[in-house]
């Protein structure tokens, strides 16, 4: 049997937010100590490699190195990677700005979902780490209130409102998190979206058998309109949002149908 003092104890290891000690502010009295070396630089080194190395080679290791000390220095602000990659996730979704609440929450939801969408781009590796923590640092449940009023504000009731949120902001993360992977592997190959969004069209109709999934598919490429792959990403992503803006308006009106019966 599982005591209550166990429980706490479980239940703070899930999150660096609920250890009761998110990180160690002042730097050590020790001498020997790297001068300068605090959370927020130790942060923003992270957020830097992240962006620019992936999440696969981040280390703590790599990370003393960047910043020019001891690993040993590092974890006398963090206990442990998770943590220091919990902090750098919340630090990310301060980038995010919250919108007018008296402004039309359809305009509201729409730069809401654009932002986050462009948060997921920038930073790859927010994809993998959303799902793996409780994201409730500051930063991250300052966004997460947003998103809450924006549905609200909607009309839909509290229950169709998390149905609503998830609708929107889950085909927002799959979105950003493939246009972010796409970004990135033509970055790898050197390459621009345009040349290497061409050069892959080009080996799919050498290939026999691609090239008649590629010619049913002909009337929806052309349909998409846009010159560059930029320019057809924004429409499929606007018209998506449309689409869900357009579903929880016909979802309200048919609440307000059902309980007026």
């Amino acid at each position: 049997m599982v005591s209550a003092a166990d429980r706490v104890k479980k239940s703070a290891r899930m999150s660096v937010w609920l250890s009761g000690k998110t990180m160690r502010a002042r730097r050590p009295s020790d001498p020997g100590h790297p001068a300068g070396l605090d959370r927020e630089r130790i942060i923003a080194a992270s957020v830097r490699l992240l962006d620019a190395e992936g999440l696969a080679k981040f280390s703590m290791r790599r990370l003393a190195a960047e910043l020019n000390v001891t690993a040993m220095s590092v974890y006398w602000y963090v206990d442990t990677k998770d943590d220091l990659l919990e902090l750098a996730l919340d630090s990310v979704f301060d980038e995010l700005e919250v919108h007018d609440e008296s402004a039309d929450w359809r305009d509201r939801l729409r730069a809401t979902a654009t932002a986050y969408r462009g948060l997921l781009v920038r930073h790859t590796w927010m994809s993998a780490l959303l799902g793996t923590f409780l994201n409730i640092g500051p930063h991250s449940m300052r966004f997460s209130m947003a998103v809450q009023d924006i549905v609200r504000a909607s009309g839909l009731s509290p229950r169709g409102q998390m149905g609503g949120l998830a609708a929107v902001f889950q085909f927002v993360y799959g979105f950003g998190t493939i246009e972010g992977h796409f970004v990135q592997r033509c970055a790898s190959a050197g390459m621009t979206q345009d040349e290497y969004f061409q050069e892959a069209m080009g080996t799919i109709a050498a290939n026999p058998e691609a090239r008649e999934v590629l010619a049913k598919s002909t009337k929806l490429m052309e349909a998409r309109a846009g010159d560059t792959v930029a320019e057809m990403r924004e429409r499929d992503f606007e018209f998506a949002l449309d689409i869900l803006v357009a579903g929880i308006e016909t979802m309200t009106r048919r609440e307000a149908g059902e309980a007026a019966r």
